[in-house]
């Protein structure tokens, strides 16, 4: 199996991978340096799934490489939370999540609702990158990661602080009171509710120098 670490310095974070005669795959765009014997190819996706991934705002390619030797990916200011899909569960991710995996994660689209997509501002069509198989995936994130289990209940958040979900867990847009009057009151919008059984990956507080560029920028 590949080995994925994620390396930090000077306060930048980077994914590194190693292959053994192994195939991964990352978001298009993501390389940095490859070193030994490894070969890069362009997966040419169907008429239909380049349009979705339009639509979704994703890389229509995602490069896959295979052979044996180092991988570096390209550093950021963000962090990277590495987990492992296992065979009998499916996971949908946040727009912009998604970064490396093994050959072996199945990645397509699922579509969310028209007024979901509206509300959460995400346009008329949101589609979000779907996982499925097994293996390694290394995901894009602000800040620290908790995993969050829900039991047949429910979790309401505000932005997209959610990075991925487990398919039992729903997404929709909620008012956080009952009244409209009460929210507008209260100065709150309309929430990211997830209900259902599963998990979330959830990422709360950026991590400093994230948020001091995100500040420099406003």
């Amino acid at each position: 199996m590949a080995v994925f670490e994620v390396q930090q310095t000077e306060g930048m974070r980077s994914v590194q991978i190693f292959l053994n005669n192994e195939v991964i795959q990352t978001e298009a765009g993501a390389l940095a340096t490859m070193d030994g014997d490894i070969e890069m190819a362009a997966v040419i996706p169907s008429p239909l799934g380049a349009v979705r991934s339009t639509f979704a705002q994703q890389s229509i390619i995602r490069p896959k490489y295979s052979g044996s030797g180092i991988i570096y990916l390209d550093p950021s200011v963000r962090g990277y939370h590495m987990f492992e899909v296992p065979e009998d569960e499916n996971w949908i991710l946040s727009r912009g999540s998604y970064w490396a995996s093994e050959s072996s994660v199945k990645l397509s689209l699922a579509r969310q609702k028209v007024m979901t997509s509206l509300w959460s501002g995400e346009g008329f069509i949101y589609y979000q990158t779907k996982l499925s198989g097994h293996g390694k995936v290394v995901l894009n994130a602000d800040g620290p990661v908790e995993e969050i289990k829900l039991d047949n209940s429910r979790m309401k958040v505000d932005g997209r602080l959610v990075i991925a979900r487990t398919e039992g867990i729903t997404f929709k847009m909620k008012r956080p009171a009952r009244s409209i009057l009460s929210s507008l009151l209260c100065h709150e919008g309309m929430l990211r509710t997830y209900e259902g059984s599963g998990s979330l990956l959830l990422s709360r507080m950026p991590f400093w120098n994230k948020r001091l560029l995100s500040a420099m920028d406003a």
